[in-house]
């Protein structure tokens, strides 16, 4: 499909750098040789629409039985996205779902009232040197879907739009952007979207999103005559009508946002939620540990371990 026409890019000049409302250098945190650089929630910003966690993974190598395991976990209030670049994880969660994540597809789960779910490289994938990089969000749910039953769905790369042309591709990874939806439904209006640039190719940022953000993957992007690097996110103003321009070496952008979330959200380790009340009910629901009969479940092929509630 080729780039929409109608978009013409306007690279704003002068005053028009003030339309960034705030930038965004990530935390960086080494897990033993694997980097993760957070960029939400952020001091200043706890989320853009209705992303709320916001993480780089890698780009890192394992060798030969090495990898990643993240055993059974609980999330409430949230949907999960692992957008991957390099390498596979494998899901499982408590709907009985066994999914292998791989770079380019869409997992989305959502959480709702409570899901619990591991993530590993595991199997004969484990045999081999591997390299993982990719993103991973989780967006919160509006307050009239908290109590949602949990769900899943997967789509492939090959099923997610694209958008090519005037040295640009686009994929459409989550909602709606430039014209084009992607398959998967969401609990709220948003975008997510993976873009790459040609040095010096210009994209408009959408107009008809509340909210909108950029994370600066790869190589660089101009605006304002101003140069922002790798690893930076941009939140930008609501409806000003602005583009972004690829630097000398082209650039990969992450592309987010949607409406404005309905208030401010609590966070406390894998749970999201409108009200305090809610996590200490998913806290004590959890340390009861009634895996038979409470609301949580563990994985089916994954359940004979688990990490256990924080002392915090």
């Amino acid at each position: 499909m080729s780039w929409n026409p109608a978009l013409d890019p306007h690279c704003p000049i002068g005053d028009e750098v003030d339309a960034i409302e705030t930038v965004i250098v990530p935390r960086a945190r080494d897990l033993g040789g694997f980097e993760v650089r957070r960029a939400l929630p952020a001091p200043k910003r706890q989320m853009v629409g209705p992303f709320i966690f916001f993480d780089e993974m890698g780009p890192a190598e394992f060798l030969t039985g090495e990898g990643i395991d993240v055993r059974p976990h609980p999330h409430i209030g949230l949907s999960t996205v692992t957008y991957l670049f390099e390498g596979k994880i494998h899901h499982r969660d408590s709907l009985g779902t066994d999914q292998w994540i791989e770079p380019g597809a869409v997992n989305l789960m959502t959480a709702g009232l409570g899901i619990t779910h591991s993530e590993r490289m595991d199997g004969p994938y484990r045999d081999e040197t591997v390299r993982l990089s990719g993103i991973q969000t989780w967006m919160a749910l509006p307050q009239d879907h908290e109590d949602d039953a949990a769900a899943f769905k997967h789509v492939t790369k090959a099923e997610l739009p694209i958008l090519e042309g005037e040295g640009k591709q686009v994929r459409i990874v989550l909602g709606d952007a430039y014209g084009e939806r992607a398959p998967a439904d969401t609990p709220s209006r948003m975008f997510y979207a993976d873009a790459l640039l040609e040095a010096g190719a210009a994209i408009p940022l959408p107009d008809d999103h509340e909210d909108r953000g950029v994370y600066v993957m790869d190589g660089s992007i101009e605006l304002a005559g101003e140069t922002w690097e790798r690893g930076q996110m941009l939140v930008f103003r609501p409806g000003d009508r602005l583009s972004l321009k690829a630097g000398p070496t082209g650039a990969r952008l992450l592309l987010l946002g949607g409406d404005t979330m309905d208030g401010p959200r609590h966070i406390w380790w894998n749970f999201v939620a409108s009200s305090k009340d809610r996590i200490d009910a998913a806290k004590e629901a959890w340390r009861a540990g009634d895996w038979a009969h409470g609301r949580f479940q563990l994985p089916p092929g994954d359940d004979g371990e688990h990490i256990p509630l924080p002392d915090r």
